[in-house]
C-alpha cells in the first residue's frame, strides 16, 4: 500500500511541476468538410524567463504550382485576416492575454475542399535581454487534407487499443497490489499472535487456578 501511495504523490508531484509548461505538440493534418478545425502552431522559448513579444503570420499554399499567400497575421492581441477566402471563417486560437506568444493555433470554421493544402506559421519573435534584443522566426508546415468523412488510420487505431491495454494493465497491478498488502497484514497478525500465545496460555491458566481456589473456599 506503501509503494501505491508513493506513486500517486510521485504523480501529483509531477503533474504540478508540468502545469503551465510549454510543449510542442504537432497539428492534427486531417480535417473533415464542413466541420471546424484547428490548426495547431506552439514555438516554446528556449528559455522560459526571458521576457519576449511575438506576431504570428498564417500563409497557405494550394499546390506546388502555387505561392504562399498571407493569410492571417496576430499580434497585440489583434487579429488581422488578409485573405477574402477567410473573412468570418478563421479565428485565434492561441495564446491569450499577452504578447509573449507561444501557441500560434488557428480554427477555420466550416472547412470546405478548397482548405486543403500547405499551411505555415510563422513566429516573428523578439527576445528582450537586459543589455539587448534578438529576434527569432521559427516557423511549422503542416499539410491539411479534407475529407467528406472521418476516416481511422492505424496511428488512431494504435493509440486507441494502447490505451484499454495501460488501463487494464494498471487495473491488475492494483489489484495485485491489493492482495500484496492483504498477505502482508494477515502474516504480520499470524506472527503476532504466535508470539503472544505464551502470554494468553498463562494469563488464561492464572484465571483458572483463581476460579478452582475460590470454588475451594467456599
Amino acid at each position: 500500500m506503501s509503494h501505491l501511495l508513493l506513486t500517486l504523490a510521485l504523480l501529483a508531484l509531477q503533474a504540478c511541476l508540468c502545469r503551465g509548461a510549454c510543449v510542442e505538440v504537432d497539428s492534427n493534418t486531417e480535417a473533415v468538410e464542413k466541420k471546424g478545425f484547428k490548426l495547431g502552431c506552439i514555438s516554446c522559448k528556449k528559455r522560459g524567463e526571458v521576457p519576449a513579444s511575438a506576431f504570428v503570420d498564417w500563409y497557405f499554399q494550394e499546390s506546388v504550382d502555387h505561392m504562399f499567400t498571407h493569410v492571417y497575421r496576430y499580434g497585440n492581441e489583434e487579429a488581422n485576416i488578409t485573405d477574402e477566402r477567410y473573412f468570418e471563417r478563421l479565428f485565434w486560437n492561441g495564446s491569450k492575454n499577452t504578447n509573449d506568444l507561444q501557441d500560434g493555433s488557428i480554427f477555420i470554421i466550416n472547412v470546405t475542399l478548397n482548405d486543403t493544402g500547405r499551411y505555415r506559421c510563422i513566429f516573428s519573435r523578439t527576445l528582450m535581454y537586459p543589455a539587448y534584443e534578438y529576434s527569432t522566426f521559427p516557423n511549422k508546415t503542416i499539410d491539411l487534407i479534407v475529407v467528406p468523412e472521418l476516416t481511422r488510420g492505424w496511428a488512431s487505431i494504435l493509440s486507441e487499443v494502447m490505451m484499454y491495454v495501460s488501463l487494464i494493465g494498471l487495473q491488475v497491478w492494483l489489484v495485485i497490489e491489493m492482495i500484496y498488502c492483504y498477505r502482508k497484514i494477515s502474516v504480520a497478525g499470524e506472527e503476532a499472535l504466535r508470539e503472544n500465545a505464551p502470554e494468553y496460555l498463562a494469563i488464561a491458566s492464572e484465571s483458572k487456578d483463581n476460579c478452582a481456589a475460590l470454588q475451594v473456599a467456599e
